[in-house]
């Protein structure tokens, strides 16, 4: 099932959720994905300065892993095409024009999106009325 493209039609379905929990980035410069699949992080990408881990906080917190904030996570339960144009800029503008940061992760079948965790329950109105 192909995801969709067109911004109107993505924006009128986005369907935003938060996901419960709280969740935190952190990095780890000395290894590889292998060494910590453990933890079973919610995602991971290899960097020049070493590996970033998006985890629950407790899971952090358990492995002794460091990290700067605490972040909410809210799903956005189209189907969008990994090929869509303007939808991570839609979402990123509306959470902006309100003071809110963005981090984006697109996933095959759905776009989630990483807030302050103080302002996740306002990012998911802001989203809403998109």
């Amino acid at each position: 099932m192909a995801g969709e493209r067109d911004l109107e039609k993505l924006l009128a379905q986005l369907q935003p959720k938060l996901v419960h929990g709280e969740f935190v980035f952190c990095t780890v410069g000395d290894r590889d994905y292998g060494a910590l699949a453990a933890l079973q992080p919610i995602a991971s990408y290899q960097e020049a300065e070493g590996l970033s881990l998006v985890l629950s906080k407790g899971v952090a917190d358990d492995a002794g892993l460091a990290y700067e904030s605490l972040f909410g996570c809210i799903s956005l339960h189209v189907h969008s095409s990994l090929d869509a144009v303007g939808l991570t800029a839609a979402v990123a503008s509306k959470l902006a024009a309100n003071g809110i940061s963005a981090n984006v992760i697109a996933a095959y079948y759905h776009d989630h999106i990483y807030v302050p965790k103080d302002k996740a329950e306002l990012a998911l109105q802001l989203l809403s009325q998109l």
